[in-house]
């Protein structure tokens, strides 16, 4: 996979939040839970793990917060303006943070390709996984 020319920025809808990333992302996740199925409005919720230390966010946002299945605090960021949902992080895990915002206009679409795919135990039975990628029934970790 081709790195695409770092830093990539990008903004929710409105404009409001921006962020700006300084590297390319640790992983690229497909989440086919019920709960990213709401977030999404699709067959599965595409989420970008980077690093804490190599983002920086503007704007105002507000947190919601849910409980996940292992007992993970899930906290979602996102948009007073728009609703957007920026990005969601575990308060016991303050080193990285899940994306959830895609950069508009990034012309290497590569760097989003999921290489996992989470909770295919509630997948869609219509959306088939590709060839050759990493599959877990459930949270893996």
């Amino acid at each position: 996979m081709t790195t695409p020319f770092m830093p990539v920025n990008a903004s929710c809808q409105c404009g409001q939040v921006s962020y700006v990333l300084r590297k390319p992302p640790v992983n690229v996740l497909a989440c086919h839970c019920q709960e990213c199925q709401k977030l999404s409005t699709s067959p599965f919720s595409v989420t970008v793990i980077v690093a804490a230390a190599d983002i920086e966010f503007s704007g105002e946002m507000r947190e919601w917060e849910r409980q996940s299945e292992s007992g993970n605090r899930n906290i979602a960021c996102f948009c007073l303006g728009c609703g957007n949902r920026i990005y969601h992080y575990d308060p016991a895990d303050d080193g990285m943070v899940r994306l959830k915002l895609k950069p508009v206009g990034l012309d290497d679409c590569l760097m989003l390709k999921p290489t996992v795919h989470l909770w295919v135990s509630e997948k869609q039975p219509w959306y088939e996984i590709p060839e050759g990628v990493e599959m877990f029934q459930k949270q893996p970790y």
